[in-house]
């Protein structure tokens, strides 16, 4: 069993809107998929989350489940609020 607090960038609250909760699902499902794990507790404030994790027996790799899930999110985020996939110079 393994217990997380991820805190986004410079506190940023974006974890407040309804619409990034969303993403955060999907990137959370999407994980899932590929390396399956399951979610016995989740917390999510405005700029940061709690979770506790089990994973399969015998396996112990959490970070590439957390670098699935973070890149996920991110790419999406970066989508819906650049729909002109413009990048800051």
């Amino acid at each position: 069993m393994y217990f997380f607090t991820v805190v986004t960038h410079n506190r940023a609250p974006i974890f407040s809107a309804e619409a990034q909760v969303d993403l955060l699902r999907a990137a959370f499902r999407r994980a899932h998929q590929f390396r399956p794990f399951e979610i016995d507790a989740l917390v999510v404030l405005s700029d940061h989350l709690h979770c506790i994790w089990r994973l399969p027996e015998g396996v112990g790799d959490y970070s590439g489940r957390w670098r699935v899930i973070k890149k996920g999110f991110s790419r999406a985020v970066t989508r819906q609020v650049n729909t002109r996939n413009e990048r800051p110079v």
